[in-house]
């Protein structure tokens, strides 16, 4: 008889994390509840050996570093992009990899702490009946940068943060500033 052992909380807890990440993907615009606030049970479930990523904080690269993943310098060499300050980012998230035409999957994933509140976007796309409505404390600019360079297939995916909750916004989802 092949015995298992039960997962311990770290496995839970991540466990949690990839599903509430899957299913804010699948339906962009829905607000899932993550098992614990801010970054840190989303780097350590997404960012392995396997990764590069980038930090805007020493915080977050020290628990980049302790997942084993490359640490980037360059947003534009990371396949996770973690940022506290979207509106600090600025130029720099232009360079964010967005992947190709053969390749799509090489597009990061941006993952970013942003209230969910603020301007209002109305959302079209896979995983959306007709279209959704969210409040995102994001400028106009962040979503004119990303409609330039999300060119479907090729664009980045994105996570919005807020404290225990999260939405997320896949490359192929339309987004329109209100």
């Amino acid at each position: 008889m092949l015995t298992v052992a039960p997962p311990d909380t770290v496995e839970l807890r991540s466990n949690a994390t990839f599903e509430a990440l899957m299913w804010a993907l699948s339906r962009p615009g829905d607000i899932r509840t993550l098992p614990e606030a801010g970054f840190d049970a989303i780097s350590e479930t997404l960012v392995d050996l396997e990764c590069s990523a980038y930090a805007d904080t020493p915080a977050m690269r020290e628990r980049i570093l302790a997942t084993g993943a490359n640490l980037s310098d360059r947003i534009g060499a990371a396949d996770y992009v973690f940022i506290t300050a979207l509106e600090h980012a600025g130029q720099q998230l232009a360079e964010i990899k967005c992947g190709t035409a053969l390749y799509p999957d090489d597009g990061a994933t941006l993952i970013a702490a942003a209230a969910h509140l603020g301007n209002r976007v109305r959302l079209t796309g896979p995983g959306i009946q007709e279209t959704t409505e969210i409040t995102l404390a994001v400028s106009p600019e962040f979503w004119a940068m990303r409609e330039m360079l999300c060119l479907y297939p090729e664009g980045f995916d994105i996570f919005f943060v807020d404290g225990d909750k999260v939405v997320g916004i896949p490359r192929s989802t339309k987004v329109e500033v209100l």
